[in-house]
């Protein structure tokens, strides 16, 4: 990315930016490491740096969404980067401003996990109502996180026969993509970033959404940590949890056959303890993740 602040037109912005365009001339940039759907740039000044956010990649999400959000979390003292304004650059590319908040949690203690659990409960906590004008979209819990799902018959077959079980709600702010990666720490303050799946949705799933990547990428005893701590204010029934863990396996699933996961060594055994550990997925076939399966006595693949 070459491209400076100065040449954005700027459609909603605060009175920082305005600062930081007066100095535009002066400001350094370097490239951040980024995701699947955006590339990502540090702008610094002499006293203080940002985020610069740009979605070049196919993906068009709601960035005027993501501003006026990130404004309301922020001022309700959530754990957010505050927004400094969005606009379009001269690729008719959305951009999005943000304060630099540290860099990406890279590793965890038992301290580490049960604060971030009480992050992600206080977001889920927050009012609806008493968040003011501001438009929370609702998706198709299918359509929106299992998209593509109805051409893998192993995996569609299962997700619909598990998701009357338990009514999906969307009624509580979810972050759709919490996870370690997302979080960022300086000077013991952490920070949820990546705000792209921002919806009214299921808690519910948004935590086992969360658990489910602590125990596929972390550990099983800092995932235990982290769902403690998340429990102790949030009270989910077994069955429930069970069912929307099953959820978040099949999801992962779908998304490393689309090739939007990263894999490690011990990744895919690590899934298969999920799978077999739970009573909703346990007598489940996938073609990708063969399990052994004790048959009359013998171990059968």
């Amino acid at each position: 990315m070459g491209h400076s602040i100065g040449i954005v037109d700027w459609v909603e912005k605060n009175e920082k930016l305005d600062e930081l365009l007066n100095q535009v001339n002066t400001l350094t940039t370097h490239s951040m490491d980024h995701g699947f759907e955006a590339e990502v740039m540090k702008i610094s000044s002499d006293k203080e740096s940002f985020v610069l956010k740009v979605w070049n990649k196919g993906s068009r999400p709601d960035i005027s969404f993501q501003f006026h959000l990130l404004n309301v979390l922020s001022e309700r003292g959530l754990s957010v980067s505050k927004p400094v304004g969005w606009g379009i650059n001269p690729n008719a590319d959305e951009v999005l401003l943000t304060t630099f908040d540290g860099m990406p949690v890279l590793k965890v203690n038992e301290k580490k996990m049960i604060d971030i659990a009480k992050i992600l409960s206080r977001i889920h906590q927050i009012p609806v109502d008493e968040i003011g004008d501001i438009h929370f979209p609702k998706n198709d819990f299918i359509d929106y996180f299992f998209p593509g799902v109805r051409e893998h018959d192993d995996l569609s077959s299962v997700l619909f026969s598990l998701v009357p079980i338990i009514p999906i709600q969307q009624d509580r702010i979810i972050h759709g993509d919490f996870h370690v990666g997302n979080i960022l720490e300086e000077n013991d303050r952490y920070t949820v970033i990546d705000w792209t799946n921002g919806q009214l949705g299921d808690s519910r799933y948004d935590f086992a959404w969360a658990l489910t990547l602590q125990s596929i990428y972390i550990s099983e005893r800092y995932a235990h940590v982290f769902r403690s701590a998340y429990l102790l204010e949030n009270d989910i029934e077994q069955k429930e949890l069970e069912v929307f863990e099953a959820l978040a396996c099949l999801r992962w699933i779908l998304l490393n056959r689309n090739g939007g996961v990263p894999k490690r060594p011990n990744t895919i055994e690590r899934v298969k303890g999920l799978i077999t550990n739970n009573s909703f997925l346990k007598e489940m076939e996938f073609r990708d993740i063969p399990i052994k399966k004790r048959k009359y006595g013998a171990v059968t693949e």
